[in-house]
């Protein structure tokens, strides 16, 4: 904005009428819920693009609280996009609002990054850990390996519920699940290889196969996951070289296999030759799944699983750290190589923050806060949204059916047009004929308040609107 315009803007009232006496107990910290009230506003109305805010001081000695209780607040809010700050002009509502720019997004797969006091405290825990590796140069040096010997420690007891106690040797340390999935498509395949993977999949593997030139051979699923007897025929017709996939509230369906389905995938993978990737981002959440089937390779000379675990779904995707379990029978080099082509090495400020979050506790307590969010987001679907097909209580998604007379594009055109961002299925489909569906994530939305603002306005726009909606980046 120009310094003309702001004299004018300065001569414009505070808006007050959002102001409300802040909770002594129980409400959180004090800067959180006047942020809180702020977004509320925006969101209720009361606050529109333009308003002005009042100046910190005359808020601060208004509420009782300290001059740097607003400012962090102000900060926190300026953060997400909601103000606009000229200094002595004053501070607004942003204007980008009336542009319709503020868009809930159910479609990114991520789990909700709580505010306040539990994630700034994670940081800074984080923070001071890697300020000290600063001093020795080790932080900014290259770490074209497996990962630190300590990073891979860290992951052992990450990914002990899991899997067991392993050895730090059979650890890989990888920039994200996306980048173990491709190193291990270009370390066990070449083009034109099939690898097997359930008809609806994670649209990372499909990306990963179309750039290295293998084919995605679809196998059909139930409300169980993977169907053995479809795997065996795929096998017997394509021979893959790999089976990829999500046995835990799988993505986009939020099937889990139970224990005995498990076994048989196995056991077809292994009467065939084919190795396994199993991509096991949710397990920790879901806090009731079988064990993994690359345990049932740890009792059985079988096929080869390569297990992947991510703290992108269960703590934060800005950590950028994915574990890859390598089976006892298989050397680290191949995929290695393929990580060194790719990406180098993972970002070790990101990776070394995560292993000080698992060593002192603070991950797995940032975790279960994660899991009672989510446990909290899935019962407000259930009671708002029609047609839930499947979804887990702790997961980060669900699976909704849509009715027969309904196109899916037709819906998802017209919540982006009121704000809503939603993931269609054919993201997810191997082939045509993707099923009428969509694939909403709950982590998306700041809060609960928003969330529930968002899944009430989808309910309310079912079956309106016509087009198709822009490409989104699903994962």
């Amino acid at each position: 904005m120009d310094n003309t315009q702001v004299p004018a803007r300065k001569l414009k009232k505070p808006n007050r009428a959002w102001i409300r006496p802040l909770e002594s107990a129980g409400g959180g910290a004090r800067y959180r819920q006047i942020a809180d009230q702020i977004i509320r506003a925006v969101k209720d109305g009361v606050l529109k693009a333009g308003d002005r805010l009042p100046p910190q001081r005359d808020l601060a000695q208004e509420l009782g609280v300290d001059l740097t209780t607003v400012t962090r607040a102000y900060n926190e809010v300026r953060q997400g996009g909601l103000l606009d700050a000229h200094g002595a002009g004053g501070t607004y509502i942003s204007g980008s609002l009336a542009d319709g720019d503020q868009t809930i997004d159910l479609s990114m797969n991520i789990p909700p990054l709580l505010g306040g006091e539990t994630f700034s405290r994670l940081m800074h825990s984080g923070l001071g850990h890697v300020d000290e590796m600063v001093g020795d140069g080790a932080l900014m040096s290259y770490h074209v390996g497996a990962g630190a010997r300590s990073d891979r420690e860290a992951a052992v007891m990450w990914l002990e519920p899991m899997v067991g106690r392993i050895s730090a040797d059979r650890v890989l340390v990888c920039p994200g699940a996306q980048a173990a999935i491709s190193a291990l498509i270009l370390a066990y395949t070449q083009p034109n290889d099939s690898i097997a993977a359930e008809s609806l999949t994670y649209p990372g593997l499909l990306a990963s196969c179309r750039v290295l030139q293998r084919s995605v051979q679809p196998v059909a699923t139930d409300a169980e996951g993977m169907l053995p007897d479809d795997l065996e025929r795929v096998c017997k017709e394509h021979r893959p070289k790999l089976v990829y996939l999500v046995p835990t509230i799988q993505n986009p369906t939020a099937t889990t296999m139970p224990v005995e389905r498990r076994e048989a995938i196995y056991a077809i993978a292994t009467r065939y030759g084919v190795g396994i990737i199993e991509d096991d981002p949710y397990w920790l959440l879901a806090g009731d799944a079988p064990q993994p089937i690359a345990t049932l390779a740890e009792k059985a000379e079988g096929a080869p699983v390569f297990y992947i675990s991510t703290l992108s779904k269960c703590l934060a995707p800005g950590l950028r750290t994915a574990y890859v379990v390598m089976p006892k029978s298989e050397g680290m080099e191949p995929v290695l190589d393929a990580l060194r082509a790719i990406t180098l090495m993972a970002h070790q400020g990101a990776v070394s923050m995560a292993s000080s979050w698992i060593r002192n506790g603070l991950a797995r307590e940032m975790l279960q806060k994660i899991r009672n969010e989510l446990m909290q987001r899935q019962r407000l679907a259930a009671k708002i949204l029609p047609g839930i097909q499947r979804a887990h209580p702790c997961g980060l998604h669900l699976w909704l059916a849509l009715p027969a007379n309904l196109d899916q594009y037709r819906l998802i055109q017209t919540a982006q047009e009121q704000g809503l961002g939603v993931a269609s299925s054919d993201a997810f489909c191997v082939q045509e004929g993707a099923p009428n569906a969509i694939r909403l994530s709950l982590g998306g939305a700041s809060d609960q308040g928003s969330l529930v603002t968002a899944l009430e306005k989808l309910s309310e726009i079912l079956g309106v609107g016509e087009a198709r909606p822009r490409r989104l980046v699903i994962v």
